[in-house]
């Protein structure tokens, strides 16, 4: 199906709907804004991929370079012709600003209301019962050709990335913000590295490195293994499709997932931010030791695992600490370390005053409800949750602007630090500001000094 553009200019009716999924924000860059400080990569290929974009955004969408984008992704999926997961990754796009309401989208829009996050975020909605994927103009209209590409093609694979049954839930991984967690994360994106840019018996060897590395990790964090797999299936298939099919030859897409290694390296937080290398790599590798891998995965599979079959290695040997440290040796590991536990002293800091913020002063607590955010810079609070920044949130009981906010690992709610003053319908605290909707009211909460937010039923 070829781009059809409409244009669709402000209507009264974007206020409804519900995304697709709990909080989507695909990637670790803001408007590219996260890379200061990190390696200085070419534009496309350090930008990834673009996640979120949750500042005020402003600049009514333009049809023609809207058109414009919808045909280069197209190009991409003709190029592809269905061949990578037998199955063709374009469909109904939309590219909204919800500052000015304006939206374009490659098949006539449907009737009736809007989702309410339409633009706050690059990720995929249900709209007409139909699943779209959805991007913010802002976003898009900044980034160069090749960048806007990666970024297309990876929203794109999340629209079918459920009926190819790869859809998974959020992982849970916290340790990757721990020390040991962190380090043998980097050693083993260290080995990858190695991997991708050589070939025979030298390649062979940098996987076996990375597999003992990985073992090394999951030895010390047992519930590694399985939320780590939930991570570099969702979001790491999406990103190493993206990077094949706008890749010009099999070398080029190894040298990109090279070069995303060393920037996702460079990253904050690996939290959330290390499915999209890790998958990459590994699936870079897959397809030189087993062309069509792509159709034999179902369901959260362990991709090293798969590598580590494609390619003849045992598993003997590989569980072995001394075997992980005698080859840490080969990757320059005790400057590594070096620098991984100046940052753990940091961040231990971090978190005294993260947790003194939303977690031992007043809070006010609002109900579930799903919205957009940054993943660079995501910060778990041991026994209490996760710390997400640059959240924007609208849901029936309102409207949300947030430097940060914790959510518990339940995903039960969102957390702020309480307001001075809860009177009226907009309210504010310390880097958040919150719009109440007709309604709804706040309350006293569970501890002295806390507040909830809740529906305001009448009283019989």
């Amino acid at each position: 199906m070829h781009p059809r553009t409409s244009f669709v200019r402000p209507s009264n009716g974007c206020a409804a709907g519900n995304a697709h999924r709990e909080w989507k924000c695909h990637g670790p860059y803001r408007h590219g804004h996260e890379m200061r400080g990190t390696l200085h990569l070419p534009r496309t290929l350090a930008i990834a991929v673009a996640i979120c974009s949750t500042l005020p955004l402003s600049g009514q969408v333009d049809p023609l370079r809207a058109e414009a984008y919808f045909k280069e992704a197209q190009a991409f999926c003709d190029r592809d012709g269905g061949r990578l997961w037998g199955i063709s990754l374009c469909g109904p796009m939309v590219i909204a600003d919800p500052a000015t309401g304006t939206i374009a989208t490659n098949q006539p829009a449907p009737e009736g209301p809007r989702p309410r996050n339409l633009g706050f975020a690059n990720a995929t909605t249900k709209w007409g019962g139909v699943e779209w994927s959805t991007f913010a103009w802002k976003v898009l209209a900044s980034f160069d050709k090749p960048s806007r590409g990666l970024l297309m093609m990876h929203e794109l694979f999340h629209r079918v990335e459920r009926p190819l049954g790869l859809m998974t839930n959020d992982g849970q991984n916290g340790h990757l913000d721990t020390l040991e967690g962190r380090y043998w994360q980097l050693l083993e994106w260290r080995a990858l590295a190695r991997a991708l840019g050589s070939s025979g018996t030298e390649r062979t060897a940098a996987v076996q490195d990375a597999l003992a590395f990985r073992f090394a990790r999951r030895q010390l964090f047992p519930a590694a293994a399985a939320n780590e797999v939930l991570e570099e299936i969702r979001e790491g298939l999406a990103h190493y499709t993206a990077t094949v099919i706008t890749a010009s030859s099999p070398e080029d897409a190894a040298s990109k997932a090279i070069l995303q290694l060393a920037d996702f390296a460079q990253r904050e937080s690996l939290v959330r931010d290390f499915g999209y290398a890790s998958g990459s790599a590994y699936g870079v590798l897959l397809d030189a030791w087993s062309p069509g891998w792509t159709r034999q995965v179902k369901g959260p599979m362990d991709l090293a695992e798969r590598l580590r079959i494609a390619g003849g290695i045992a598993a003997s040997g590989l569980e072995s600490r001394e075997t992980a440290e005698r080859a840490a040796l080969r990757y320059d590991s005790t400057s590594l370390r070096k620098a991984e536990e100046k940052r753990d002293a940091e961040q231990k800091a971090k978190v005294t005053e993260l947790r003194k913020r939303f977690v031992d002063r007043p809070v006010l607590v609002l109900p579930n409800a799903s919205g957009s955010f940054s993943s660079s810079g995501i910060t778990p609070i041991p026994g209490a949750g996760t710390v997400f920044p640059e959240v924007h949130v609208t849901a029936e009981w309102g409207v949300l602007q947030a430097a940060q906010v914790l959510r518990p690992d339940d995903w039960s709610n969102i957390t702020l630090p309480a307001p001075a003053s809860v009177q009226g319908s907009t309210l504010e605290g310390d880097g958040w500001t919150l719009k109440i909707a007709p309604g709804w009211v706040v309350r006293a909460g569970n501890r002295p000094g806390d507040f909830q937010l809740i529906r305001n039923v009448p009283r019989q």
